[in-house]
């Protein structure tokens, strides 16, 4: 019998729907509102942005010279230019949030209902079969995200802090997994929903998690860990809501 072709979910499908530039415009816009990039933060070049949303440069390239427009992005010029986020939210922002969340939103519930079951399985995993070879990436980058001096160096250090832990399971299928919903729950762009606040969180829970899986103690980590992968879950409830709160604004 043939394999047959894999489908795609809906929430990393490639955009296809109404113009596809405007899909891109409506995804990072919602980026922006939920920290994902934040103002002053340089985005991606072309290409790797056409490559995460599985589009092409031609639309990424549209997308941003939308979004310029809109004042949301800067260009700046020069050896040390790029495509700068220059604003958070802006006065269709809700619209956009809308299309991107909330006419998704069951997929969204099934994303954050997969978090709660398979996050703390492999915090528990990881604490009862690491060993001392699995410890040291997993302490090297906890103490890079405490060290981090920026956004993006923060938001690196977190995604090798917990690559490391679903490493510490020995199981590739659990790694892949754990990879897998940090992407959808990035909306394919890379990095988790971010505000200072809840960096300020996600210290004391990196210190509390690794501690545990470094002691053993299973049942502590995946404690820990169902806590804290509600962080970004938290965010978006909190997007989506204002953005219906906002009506036609």
């Amino acid at each position: 019998m043939s394999r047959p072709e894999r489908a795609f979910a809906p929430w990393e499908a490639p955009i296809v729907s109404r113009r596809v530039a405007d899909d891109v415009v409506d995804r990072l816009v919602t980026a922006f509102a939920l920290g994902l990039y934040v103002p002053g933060q340089q985005l991606p070049p072309e290409r790797e942005l056409a490559a995460m949303l599985r589009v092409s440069r031609t639309s990424v390239r549209e997308a941003l010279r939308q979004l310029s427009e809109d004042g949301y992005l800067e260009v700046r010029r020069g050896r040390m230019g790029g495509t700068f986020v220059r604003s958070d939210w802006g006065p269709r922002s809700a619209e956009h949030v809308r299309r991107q969340l909330v006419d998704r939103w069951d997929e969204f519930e099934e994303i954050f209902d997969a978090r709660t079951l398979f996050e703390p399985l492999i915090a528990r995993t990881a604490a009862e079969r690491r060993t001392e070879a699995d410890l040291e990436p997993i302490r090297v980058a906890l103490q890079d995200y405490l060290e981090a001096p920026d956004h993006d160096a923060s938001r690196r250090a977190d995604a090798r802090l917990h690559l490391a832990v679903a490493q510490a399971t020995h199981n590739r299928i659990l790694v892949q997994t754990s990879v897998d919903l940090r992407t959808r729950i990035s909306l394919n762009l890379g990095a988790e929903p971010y505000t200072d606040e809840v960096r300020r969180t996600a210290i004391r829970q990196h210190q509390d998690l690794v501690a545990a899986v470094a002691e053993g103690r299973a049942e502590d980590a995946a404690q820990i860990a169902a806590v804290h992968f509600t962080l970004s879950e938290t965010l978006i409830r909190d997007l989506a809501e204002r953005a219906q709160g906002a009506g036609g604004v």
